[in-house]
């Protein structure tokens, strides 16, 4: 997983980050909150691990920003904030999760592979999604009734997002801002134009058009 760890204490900035590195995820660090938030805007993450007490922006502040931007990335708290306010604050937010410090390494991996599981974060190669539908997140490939059909890098980029999001309405705004740093975002209508050569492998009736909100991958 690619994970973006926001934490100011450096020493266990670094325990942490090596801890995730010895697992096979891949980290980026920062130590406050503007610089965090430049990261999430620059680059893409599967997760999000926030301290709530940092410099610039504080955790909190941080994620509700990202939601009214409509970019949903899977977060957990890491903080020293132990009362209920705080809790009912973080999840408020948006948080998928809430760890109180002092916390060990091993809660943290159990809380990241319950993320996993929740979002559906998959890593492995070959996702079979039903008999006759699976797909390859390392070719990029679509097995749909025994016709294999390769994706375009951007292709790929909003069919795993759907996937992702499977049997949830998404907006295209969402899934330009979930995908694409803001100055390669692409517009509304390409976005539809691979929506539309996706039916073409799929068919019509698994990527449905929503009513003023935009697609649903139905499953």
């Amino acid at each position: 997983m690619k994970i973006l760890l926001l934490e100011d204490d450096s020493l266990l900035n670094e325990i942490i980050e090596e801890f995730l590195d010895e697992l096979g995820h891949e980290v980026h660090t920062t130590f406050d909150g503007q610089e965090a938030i430049e990261a999430i805007y620059e680059r893409s993450f599967d997760l999000l691990l926030l301290d709530v007490n940092v410099p610039s922006l504080n955790g909190f502040d941080l994620l509700k920003s990202l939601k009214e931007r409509q970019i949903d990335i899977p977060s957990i708290y890491i903080t020293s904030l132990h009362t209920s306010k705080d809790m009912q604050e973080g999840f408020d937010s948006g948080a998928d999760d809430y760890i109180k410090k002092p916390f060990t390494l091993s809660e943290l991996n159990l809380r990241i592979n319950n993320i996993k599981r929740l979002r559906q974060i998959d890593n492995q190669e070959i996702k079979v999604l039903s008999q006759n539908f699976s797909y390859n997140y390392n070719t990029k490939d679509i097995i749909f009734e025994n016709k294999q059909t390769h994706l375009s890098k951007t292709e790929a980029k909003v069919f795993e997002y759907l996937l992702k999001n499977k049997n949830k309405a998404v907006s295209i705004d969402e899934i330009s801002l979930n995908n694409w740093v803001y100055d390669e975002v692409p517009t509304a209508t390409t976005i539809r134009t691979y929506i539309k050569n996706l039916r073409k492998v799929l068919g019509k009736d698994m990527i449905i058009t929503i009513k003023g909100i935009g697609y649903k991958l139905k499953l």
